[in-house]
Order: structure tokens, then sequence, then C-alpha cells
């Protein structure tokens, strides 16, 4: 009788035991799809925002939150001048730097309408090869002697992948004169030469290499440089004399 009575005192001890299992068993458990529905929201929410993934204007939708982000760019006093109140030009940067993965930022203060030619500055060529990821360990490097004709630069880069090398165009004092670059009136080229050899050297260098990523535009000093001065025109000295006569 003592053992039965245990045995009924361990059945009794364990009933709210199993009783909480069938409980927790028997609870509704969450059900996934709110948390899909936060997903799917959060998805458009980003989407709302342009990509890296081709220009803003392959759609209505894309093209309006472009022009909605310039105008807000355009209202700044922190972008260029050139760009404020310009709403339009601020959203072709915008459009631009979603296809470079930059900030419309760098567009706006490195991309210079010279001659009626959209061009990159100098300093941003070098930026945007670096910043590509398709190179590693680029520098720029002087040959010949200082002050001299001899006096060069090229780009040098190795493959980010497989550690290729490679080695831009030189560009030289006497390839400056020689183009006519050199001895313009104005031209950079005589009051700081170092810089103009690494800048020219950097465009020769990315236009070979990296085309895409400047996106077709030239680099500063080339809209210039290869602008085709313009002919005097012709005087005709004996209609003058007629008229007088006249």
């Amino acid at each position: 009788m003592a053992k039965t009575e245990q045995m009924e005192m361990e059945v009794v001890e364990q009933k709210p035991e199993v009783a909480d299992a069938q409980e927790q068993a028997t609870e509704p458990k969450p059900e996934p799809k709110a948390e899909v529905a936060e997903v799917n929201n959060m998805d458009e929410v980003s989407m709302s925002v342009p990509q890296n993934e081709g220009s803003v204007f392959t759609s209505l939708a894309a093209f309006k939150d472009a022009y909605t982000i310039g105008r807000y760019f355009a209202q700044s006093s922190l972008i260029p001048q050139s760009y404020q109140g310009k709403p339009m030009d601020c959203a072709i940067a915008v459009d631009i730097a979603n296809r470079m993965g930059v900030s419309p930022t760098f567009v706006m203060q490195n991309l210079w309408v010279v001659r009626g030619v959209p061009s990159w500055s100098g300093s941003a060529c070098m930026g945007i090869i670096r910043a590509c990821g398709r190179f590693k360990d680029v520098k720029p490097v002087y040959t010949g002697e200082r002050d001299k004709d001899t006096w060069g630069c090229y780009i040098s880069a190795k493959d980010a992948k497989t550690g290729e090398e490679y080695r831009g165009t030189e560009v030289t004092i006497k390839m400056a004169k020689a183009e006519g670059w050199y001895n313009k009136s104005g031209s950079k080229w005589q009051t700081m030469p170092e810089q103009m050899l690494a800048y020219r050297a950097s465009a020769f260098f990315a236009r070979i290499y990296a085309p895409n990523e400047l996106m077709g535009y030239r680099v500063e000093g080339e809209a210039e440089d290869m602008a085709k001065p313009e002919k005097s025109k012709a005087v005709d000295v004996m209609a003058g004399e007629s008229e007088v006569k006249a």
C-alpha cells in the first residue's frame, strides 16, 4: 500500500509539468508573415533611393526620385555655385554618382564645365582610378631630369585581383611643348609643371585602362589644350579704300 501511495504522489507531482508542456505546445506560434511584410517594406524604402544599378533615367519613378534629390541639393550653399539653383544639373550629378558608386557631392565638386564641355578635375581623375576598386598601388612615377624637357611622369598600378602591373603613357615637358600645351597663354604647365605632369598622366592612364570610370568626360586641361585657336578673319583692304573714295 505504501508503494502504491508513493507512485500516486509521483504521478500527481508530475501532472503540473505535463500540463505546462501541453500548454506550451498548444500556444500559437507567431506567423512569419508580419516579419516578411516588414522586410518588404524596407525593400520598398531602399528602392526609393537610387541604387548603383544603372542610370536613374531608366524609369519615370527613378527620374522623379533623382530630381527630388537634385532639388534639395540645389538649395544648399555647400555645393559649388555652378550647381546652386539648378535642380536638373544636380539630378544629372546624382545619376553620374549613382552609376560610379560615389557621393553626388564628389561629382559636383570635381565635374566642371570648360568651354561648354563637362570635364573632371585633374585631382579627381587620380581619385577615380584609386576608388574604382580595379587597381591597387596606384602612384605617379616621375622620370627624367627635373625642370628639363626630359622631366616626365607616368602612372603605375597593379591589378587588384591578379597583381598584373600596368604602366600608363609617359607625359613629358617635351611632349607638352610639342603639343602646344606649355606655351599657351595662362598655361599652368609653366607655373606648376609637376602637378600638370601627374594630372595629364592620370588622364592618359584612365583613358586606356579605366575609360568607363570617366563616364566619357574629359579631364581638366584637355578641353583647353585640344581647343583649336580661332582663325582671324581676313580684312579686305581694297574694299575699305573703295568705301572711302565713294
